[in-house]
């Protein structure tokens, strides 16, 4: 069995003047979102074995965040160029190589393809994954390579909008 969170970066400032994507900074309500996020995921008991995310300054922010909530050592984030403006089958590509010794990860990445990738892998149509907003699917799987579209179950979808009592 293998578990993966997939999570949108969590709100970022606009881009000054000159200023590239890529370096984008999360704003105060991103911190405060990833943060709630990392509480949510750490009250249904979920602990990652590895966290990978998209090496955008925004998406590594947003996944320490996270780690912190989790307890789990900010410096063991992973940040993936490969991650940085891609598509499906390149985010794809990054989690069918994660170590089999990984059973759980998280995976903070960008829109649309965080979107695709959850309808892709589940068979569940998600419009739009929000900022800071995460998906839980689980594969019936022994190794991430077997990972193929609409094997996962989502477990969850949840964003910072949604109330929690």
């Amino acid at each position: 069995m293998k578990t993966l969170v997939l999570m949108r970066h969590a709100k970022a400032l606009q881009a000054e003047a000159g200023e590239m994507d890529f370096n984008r900074n999360l704003a105060d309500r991103g911190k405060h979102d990833a943060s709630e996020m990392g509480k949510r995921l750490h009250k249904k008991s979920f602990q990652p074995d590895l966290i990978i995310a998209s090496s955008a300054n925004r998406t590594l922010k947003t996944a320490k965040i996270v780690a912190h909530e989790l307890g789990y050592d900010e410096n063991l984030v992973v940040g993936e160029q490969d991650i940085y403006e891609a598509g499906v089958f390149d985010v794809l590509r990054v989690i069918r190589n994660t170590p089999d010794e990984v059973k759980k990860m998280i995976l903070v990445g960008h829109n649309p393809t965080i979107t695709g990738l959850v309808g892709y892998l589940s068979n569940q149509l998600v419009e739009h994954v929000p900022t800071a907003g995460v998906a839980l699917i689980t594969f019936d799987v022994k190794t991430w390579h077997q990972i193929s579209a609409g094997i996962g179950k989502l477990n969850l979808f949840d964003a910072p909008k949604n109330s929690h009592k």
